[in-house]
């Protein structure tokens, strides 16, 4: 008879754990672990299908609507049939190199020059309102200068007289308006001092006495004393110091945002119309030659010499 060996009994014990084992194991059915698991989670519920929101179109009118805008002294041609639309409270910029006519483009809105025969310029409020602005007689422009357009220049010394107080440069605008009663000159100079960030310690100060940066801000002061609906920024932080720039760009975004002003901003530096402007056109020998939103005119320009400007400020 023959002897078993160890060997062949715990192979044979292994072969029938195995056989048990398999017959445990329905690969048709679910094992019994993975329904214990199944049963503790919680019920899964349909989610509503998410409804997004219509595609929503711009329906606002514009409040500045200029057509076949055009300048020439004599041979030279600063404006060539400029065209564009600014909206309630939007910031559009005006970019190009020097001599595109930008600069031209905001004295011909501010009435300062006359245009060429066939521009138009219209604008949306209730006592000018499909009027030809161009059309109006002086006495007409000069009211709604004072009541409805407001313009910082460049310069300071073409938009603040240097020998008068600067609260006295803000209350020259209300006494444009009519106000004749001192006190109410004075508080509302110095409210106006006060939301351009200007030092109302220094309000009895000469401009002639003052930094850039301060002077531009006593300009600003004037130009909105009266809250216009429009407000014309000619290069408002050429010549400062860096932060002093950012400084003039905070407040005329805080203002633009809290008093919904429309701003139309010319510059040659691309980075202050990043900040600031919602829209841009770009200039060139007195034409448009590409206009868009400032990302997609400034990120992936179309126009040959859109291309040069932008490369030309990285």
């Amino acid at each position: 008879m023959a002897t078993s060996t160890s060997a062949d009994i715990s192979g044979a014990e292994s072969i029938a754990r195995a056989n048990r084992a398999r017959s445990y194991i329905n690969f048709d059915e679910p094992a019994p672990m993975l329904e214990t698991v199944a049963s503790l989670a919680p019920p899964v519920t349909a989610q509503p299908a998410t409804r997004l929101d219509e595609p929503r179109l711009v329906t606002t009118q514009p409040l500045v609507v200029v057509r076949n805008l055009a300048k020439h002294y004599g041979a030279v041609t600063s404006v060539a049939g400029v065209d564009f639309v600014a909206y309630p409270g939007e910031v559009l910029g005006i970019v190009g190199e020097s001599g595109s006519g930008k600069s031209t483009v905001l004295r011909l809105l501010n009435f300062e020059e006359p245009p060429d025969e066939g521009a138009t310029y219209q604008i949306n409020i209730d006592a000018y309102r499909e009027l030809n602005l161009f059309d109006l007689d002086r006495f007409s422009k000069r009211e709604l200068r004072i009541y409805n357009i407001g313009i910082v220049y460049q310069n300071s010394h073409h938009g603040l007289r240097m020998r008068n107080t600067s609260s006295g440069n803000v209350a020259e605008r209300l006494i444009l308006a009519g106000e004749r009663e001192y006190s109410r000159l004075r508080s509302v100079s110095k409210q106006s001092l006060a939301v351009s960030e200007f030092p109302v310690d220094r309000m009895d100060d000469l401009p002639m006495r003052l930094s850039g940066g301060m002077q531009q801000r006593v300009q600003l002061a004037k130009a909105i004393a009266l809250k216009p609906k429009l407000l014309l920024l000619d290069e408002p932080t050429t010549g400062l110091d860096v932060s002093v720039q950012a400084l003039v760009l905070d407040t005329l975004k805080r203002l633009q945002r809290q008093w919904g002003i429309t701003m139309i901003i010319v510059s040659h530096d691309l980075g202050v119309i990043r900040m600031l402007a919602d829209r841009v056109i770009v200039m060139r020998h007195g034409r448009v030659v590409e206009s868009g939103l400032t990302d997609q005119v400034l990120e992936d320009p179309q126009a040959a010499y859109t291309q040069q400007l932008v490369h030309a400020k990285l």
